[in-house]
């Protein structure tokens, strides 16, 4: 597979509503309704393409991601299902193999444990196991993520499990400048894909282009470039590293900040990179540490030449190993937050 590598840059842009704005420059929008305007756009474009979850007609979805899509396209083309994850990917697995393009929404991440044999045994084993010959052309949407009280069975970070299964493709847009075209190009991929979605940055707004271009799956975005540390991060936590990132900056502290998007397929070559050129890694991610996806990211580095230009140790920050606490106060101190970012890249430079 050929890879990207996207630098982005936090220059400023005009939204559509003022005086010279084109239709294909970008406006500004909310992540969940740039995710509403993707599958728009793809039920448009092609009659195949559907969704079906609980509670994603009249209802509008669990976090109000489906919004109108159910009075613009109907109950054939937004399918409420009954309270069933197992049967929901089950049925999505065999619309795609019979030719539609599925997008399945699951109220929480943490209800694919209900569906895990589907999703890991049937999607992602099926075009290996047929030679080829079929493919499963779906897209399984989950919010994940702590921050909104809803404690141990809501608030998992699981990624990691999806990233481990071969034919699996992972996504973990952070922002809702892109989540938009990822997942038109995870609508468009003939793979399974599992696109992740953190239920924080549901209302986080950005500038999203107006027309239909897609990020291809598989490509790295450096979001800040600095001298002295490299912070590879995911999902929410790559804004939460940015913010810090601009704190250290009044310190004097110059960080780079590394986002994948995509888990599986995983565009290294950035990554490595700017550990080469920095010396030093912090890797963040909100799932607990032991066997988290960021032990993946640092195996890459220890398996590369970057490993002879650390001039420290790669240190990672994640969530506690515990289960989500429901009290606000346990919740917060159960996953990275600024604060310990700061401290850990402060840290780095000390000891250094």
């Amino acid at each position: 597979m050929t890879t990207n590598t996207t630098q982005t840059t936090g220059s400023a842009t005009r939204t559509a509503a003022e005086p010279g704005a084109t239709g294909s420059e970008p406006r500004v929008m909310t992540y969940s309704e740039a995710i509403r305007e993707a599958i728009g756009e793809a039920m448009t474009a092609d009659d195949r393409v559907f969704m079906l979850g609980e509670d994603i007609g009249v209802y509008g979805g669990a976090f109000g991601v489906s919004g109108d899509l159910y009075h613009r396209f109907g109950p054939e083309r937004i399918r409420d299902t009954p309270i069933s994850e197992l049967g929901i990917v089950g049925a999505a697995v065999g619309a795609a193999l019979a030719g539609m393009r599925p997008i399945v929404e699951i109220q929480f991440s943490d209800f694919t444990c209900q569906a895990m044999d589907q999703i890991v045994n049937q999607a992602a084993k099926i075009h290996f196991m047929l030679g080829g010959a079929a493919q499963v052309p779906l897209v399984l949407r989950a919010p994940l993520g702590s921050g909104t009280g809803a404690a141990a069975q809501h608030s998992q970070s699981l990624e990691a499990w999806f990233a481990h299964v071969p034919g699996l493709k992972v996504v973990m847009p952070s922002c809702a400048e892109e989540v938009k075209g990822l997942l038109l190009a995870a609508i468009d991929d003939p793979n399974p894909v599992v696109f992740l979605e953190h239920k924080l940055l549901y209302r986080t707004s950005g500038p999203v282009p107006a027309g239909s271009e897609r990020i291809p799956l598989g490509s790295t975005a450096v979001r800040r470039t600095g001298r002295d540390l490299t912070i590879v991060a995911t999902g929410i936590m790559v804004s939460r590293c940015l913010e810090a990132a601009e704190t250290l900056a009044h310190e004097g502290i110059d960080v780079s900040v590394v986002d994948p998007r995509t888990l599986t397929p995983l565009d290294a070559r950035p990554i490595l990179d700017d550990v080469s050129r920095t010396g030093r890694a912090l890797l963040v991610q909100e799932a607990p540490g032991h066997v988290g996806y960021m032990a993946e990211i640092a195996s890459r580095i220890v398996e590369s030449p970057a490993i002879f230009r650390l001039l420290a140790p790669i240190r990672r920050l994640s969530g506690l190993d515990a289960p989500i606490p429901y009290a606000p106060q346990l919740e917060t101190a159960s996953v990275p937050q600024v604060d310990s970012i700061l401290e850990a890249a402060r840290t780095m430079l000390k000891e250094s």
